[in-house]
């Protein structure tokens, strides 16, 4: 792993503190300390790579672009497939095997269960970059979607992994407007009869949701209350502002929802794909050389729907934009705050989105689950009046998640480009008000969700414990920092060396530099083979290389066919289906 950069000065305090942490607490931060910066993480939910108007979108996105012209987007940037395997490894900087998350906890494959890795939330080994922050002496908060453990399942919530001060739900998401499970629940006999509700904690305690106020306005309202009490108390502080937008149900307000009917109507499926896909390429988001992808035979075609369902069709997407700009209103109001009250020169921001765009779709005969397509049938209105609101329990289906992607494959729970590959921006600290040298540029410089918590860290000065931590044995984080790439004396995050391996539902892949080789199963709609492709050159993965370059694609596969064994990866059969086994 790379050393990170931590200024002597800042070292010299942290180590003074670590001595004496009950005194620590008690000292007011010194001119010094007020001088480390803040850190702002932001992170969407269920976004496609081509979804924000910074990201080549139709959808406005303002505050995004704010983000976009002061720092840097990456354009090769991998999360996980699904939410809480990517959060995992966004608190960590380690793989999600190493600290449980091996495991989806919304699908598991059942010779996995109570085998180490595969808990399906963050296990007792890891540590956290809250918890590292909160010994440096900063104040950590967190709002909106936990899912890494402190429900029924195991695990545990945010304040036992360093978080000073919480608000939101443990799960994986909510609807937006009242205190209801996105889920049935489908251990109960009698659970596709009732909808149930959601657990909402304000700093470890009960919280009673208020009905009627949308997702993003409460989430924001309460992170904004933590940084102003941070901001009184003269400390520096990291903010998780962890958005439920644009994850099912898709549900946002209806004056929003209007204005973006009529072009989705317009467009439908292949009319938005290719558009997306277009503009991605004159934009320079993906390279001149990438293809148009085909068609993908489990999604459907837009002639083949009735006129009543092309409309629903329109306004369920209408409403998934209206969530991503309600999304981008809130990151404004959060950065028009800061820039208030003289705190936004002095702030590390980072947006990212922790997978591709959900493609479950409950009746799909594909990809669908009868229980769940149950449970919203007798529970929920689906008529076109009810889109958006409450009562209504809509996903945008593997059509529009297809679409949203543009010169991308696939879409949330696939390792397919389109599954993986989000949108990320950093903006380094001064660079809204200086202009940094690399402001407004867009890079194809590989990068995965692992370095994030490792560039945060850098920027705090707060150096990694790597092997143990507080008398536990953890597992050494294989994130890399990014600052010196954005600091202008790299011109790489990770070389051709720092390549990175991942796994889920029995799918694999292996990054190194432009190249990736993965393996999707037959289960998954893939043919349980080994393939090479340079996902620059070729962001839509349709030109296999394993021929053409038959040396690199052996190594390559030996390089994660090793780190499998020593993370005792396990295999999965090769017609299982994760979609099918979500109510198991």
């Amino acid at each position: 792993m790379k050393k990170l950069f931590i200024p002597i000065l800042t070292l010299l305090l942290f180590a003074s503190c670590a001595k004496d942490t009950k005194k620590e607490q008690a000292i007011v931060p010194t001119p010094t300390e007020e001088k480390r910066p803040n850190i702002l993480l932001l992170v969407g939910d269920d976004i496609a790579f081509g979804d924000l108007g910074a990201f080549g979108s139709e959808i406005p996105t303002p505050n995004m672009n704010r983000l976009a012209d002061a720092g840097v987007r990456f354009s090769n940037f991998h999360a996980s497939p699904v939410c809480s395997v990517t959060r995992s490894m966004l608190m960590t900087g380690c793989n999600n095997i190493e600290v449980g998350l091996g495991s989806f906890d919304y699908s598991f494959y059942p010779p996995t269960k109570g085998v180490s890795g595969y808990e399906g939330y963050l296990t007792s080994n890891a540590v956290t970059i809250a918890q590292l922050l909160g010994d440096a002496g900063y104040e950590t908060y967190k709002s909106g979607k936990w899912h890494l453990g402190g429900e029924a399942a195991g695990g545990q919530g945010p304040l036992a992994w360093g978080f000073t001060k919480e608000f939101g739900i443990l799960s994986g998401g909510s609807n937006h407007w009242n205190d209801l499970a996105m889920t049935p629940d489908f251990s109960d006999p009698n659970g596709l009869n009732v909808k149930r509700k959601e657990h909402f904690t304000l700093n470890g305690e009960h919280f009673d949701r208020p009905e009627g106020v949308y997702s993003g306005e409460l989430y924001t309202e309460h992170m904004l209350n933590f940084i102003k009490e941070g901001h009184a108390a003269n400390k520096p502080w990291f903010a998780y502002m962890a958005f439920t937008t644009a994850h099912f149900p898709i549900q946002a307000p209806a004056d929003m929802i209007e204005k973006h009917y009529q072009k989705y109507l317009d467009l439908g499926y292949a009319g938005l794909k290719k558009a997306r896909y277009e503009s991605l390429k004159s934009k320079g988001l993906i390279t001149e050389t990438a293809t148009e992808p085909l068609f993908n035979d489990i999604t459907f075609k837009w002639e083949s729907l009735s006129d009543d369902e092309k409309k629903i069709q329109a306004k369920v997407m209408a409403t998934y934009a209206a969530m991503i700009e309600d999304q981008d209103n809130r990151t404004g109001q959060i950065l028009d705050y800061l820039k208030e009250s003289g705190q936004l020169d002095n702030t590390l921001v980072i947006y990212v989105t922790d997978n591709g765009p959900e493609g479950f779709e409950p009746t799909h005969p594909k990809t669908g689950n009868p229980e769940m397509a149950k449970w919203v049938e007798t529970q929920f209105d689906q008529s076109f009046e009810a889109i958006g609101t409450a009562e209504s329990e809509q996903t945008i289906g593997v059509s529009w998640a297809n679409a949203a992607t543009g010169g991308l494959q696939w879409w949330k729970w696939f390792i397919g480009e389109g599954g993986i590959r989000v949108p990320m921006m950093i903006v380094p600290p001064g660079a809204f008000s200086e202009n940094n040298d690399r402001s407004g540029q867009i890079t194809n410089a590989v990068m995965s969700v692992k370095d994030l918590p490792m560039t945060i860290l850098d920027y705090a000065g707060v150096e990694h414990p790597q092997t143990s931590y507080k008398g536990k044995e953890i597992p050494t984080p294989s994130g890399l920092t990014a600052r010196p790439f954005l600091e202008g004396t790299s011109d790489v995050v990770r070389t051709e060396n720092d390549w990175y391996a991942f796994e889920l539902f029995g799918n694999g892949y292996l990054m190194q530099g432009d190249y990736k080789v993965m393996k999707v199963r037959k289960g998954m709609f893939g043919d349980g083979e080994w393939h090479l492709f340079n996902v620059v050159a070729d962001p839509s993965e349709m030109t296999p290389l394993e021929t053409e370059m038959p040396e690199k694609f052996e190594t390559m596969k030996a390089q994660y066919l090793a780190y499998a064994e020593k993370n005792n990866i396990m295999e999965v059969d090769e017609a299982w289906n994760p979609f099918k086994a979500a109510s198991e």
